[in-house]
């Protein structure tokens, strides 16, 4: 983020940016929206080269009925205008090491082929390395684009008696309420990791839930239900 926002207001006319990909080997780690905006910013930069890292498979080009049977949200390869303008993207993949030179900085990033699996009773997904053969790409800026991977272990939690799900995220009634009286949630905390969009429509719906748990009653908008799930298979 600090970046992108950077780089934001720099095309606001704010000045240059402290962080800047020019004459750098730029390696995006994600491969989201984010990443893609990442990747877009810096090779618009003058980057001397761009590689996006992705620890999932290449995904197929068409649809796979089976996986993404229509009206989900199709499990496809998307290729963004941003990966057009040149660069590379690799799969597959995960970071093994950051490398570094004399004083520090990163120069380059051992990187290993892993496979990624997940177990069908808790839906924990794990990492596997897939065999012993590192590659040592060069790296001089390293942008993180990982998003959300769960809601941190800490002592609120605890001390309200919370206990997180299998996907790392805290559940709630149909009232948007967990299991501490008072206590509610939304966004990526209740959804788990997706788009802005419903942050905030569960946001306002929590609000009107909060208004009525206070007051009674509520005329705030209440857009989404707590069950609502976007089209798409994860």
């Amino acid at each position: 983020m600090e970046h992108l926002v950077q780089s934001n207001r720099q095309c606001e006319g704010d000045g240059p940016p402290e962080i800047t990909a020019a004459g750098k080997h730029v390696v995006v780690i994600g491969g989201g929206d984010t990443g893609a905006d990442c990747y877009g910013t810096a090779t618009r930069q003058g980057a001397l080269s761009v590689t996006q890292l992705d620890r999932y498979p290449l995904p197929p080009n068409t649809r796979d009925d089976n996986r993404s049977p229509w009206p989900t949200w199709p499990y496809v390869l998307r290729t963004y205008p941003a990966h057009e303008e040149g660069g590379e993207r690799k799969f597959g993949v995960s970071v093994k090491r950051f490398v570094g030179d004399a004083e520090g900085r990163v120069r380059g990033i051992e990187l290993q082929k892993v496979r990624v699996s997940r177990d069908r009773e808790t839906g924990v997904r794990s990492v596997v390395p897939v065999g012993d053969e590192i590659e040592e790409i060069p790296a001089d800026l390293v942008l993180l684009a990982i998003g959300f991977d769960g809601v941190e272990e800490m002592r609120l939690l605890d001390d309200l008696g919370l206990t997180l799900t299998s996907r790392g995220t805290l559940s709630c009634g149909a009232d948007w309420q967990t299991g501490a009286p008072g206590v509610f949630v939304c966004g990526d905390a209740h959804r788990g990791a997706s788009l802005v969009v419903w942050a905030i429509a569960e946001g306002r719906s929590v609000a009107n839930a909060v208004d009525t748990y206070l007051t009674g009653d509520s005329d705030l908008p209440a857009p989404v239900h707590p069950t609502a799930l976007p089209l798409a298979v994860v």
